[in-house]
């Protein structure tokens, strides 16, 4: 028979939930370079759903995170270096015309800006790189930028977290 107490505690609400790690999350971001420009919104659509420890935001983007109750609401600034890491120089690199032939599209034509999809080693999932300059000739080749566009920048950070599992 349940005692009063215990029926007092069942009619109560249980507690918010908070951002653990490993927590399943629902939420609108925005995230904005150095002088405002968003890099990315949800606000204005549908938000987004992401597992806290998978990789989908930086470590020190959920870092912040942990914690918050559901339905907080609120911005934080990450100093420059700390979302992406520092720029690194190593990652500015010539890849030759005959390796990016065999990767993909022979007949591809590079302008600098473009933003061009490698796949890794194992084959399982792929990178990133921006392209920087193109040499032509005999020893045709294109130089990639493999850093986070934004590594070396401070970045804004605002997120309303909707729902925690």
């Amino acid at each position: 028979m349940p005692t009063l107490q215990s029926s007092i505690q069942s009619a109560q609400p249980d507690a918010v939930p908070v951002v653990e790690p490993g927590s399943f999350l629902t939420l609108h971001y925005r995230m904005a370079a150095p002088g405002g420009a968003s890099i990315i919104n949800t606000f204005d659509s549908k938000p987004a759903t992401l597992s806290l420890g998978n990789g989908e935001l930086s470590p020190a983007i959920e870092q912040r995170l942990l914690g918050l109750p559901e339905g907080t609401r609120t911005t934080f600034q990450l100093a420059a270096g700390e979302a992406f890491g520092e720029r690194n120089p190593e990652l500015v690199q010539w890849v030759a015309r005959k390796l990016l032939n065999q990767l993909g599209d022979p007949d591809e034509r590079y302008s600098v800006g473009d933003v061009v999809q490698f796949p890794t080693p194992d084959g399982m999932g792929q990178y990133a790189g921006a392209v920087q300059q193109i040499k032509d000739g005999d020893d045709a080749a294109v130089q990639f930028d493999f850093n986070h566009p934004l590594a070396g920048q401070p970045v804004e950070f605002e997120v309303h977290v909707i729902g925690v599992l």
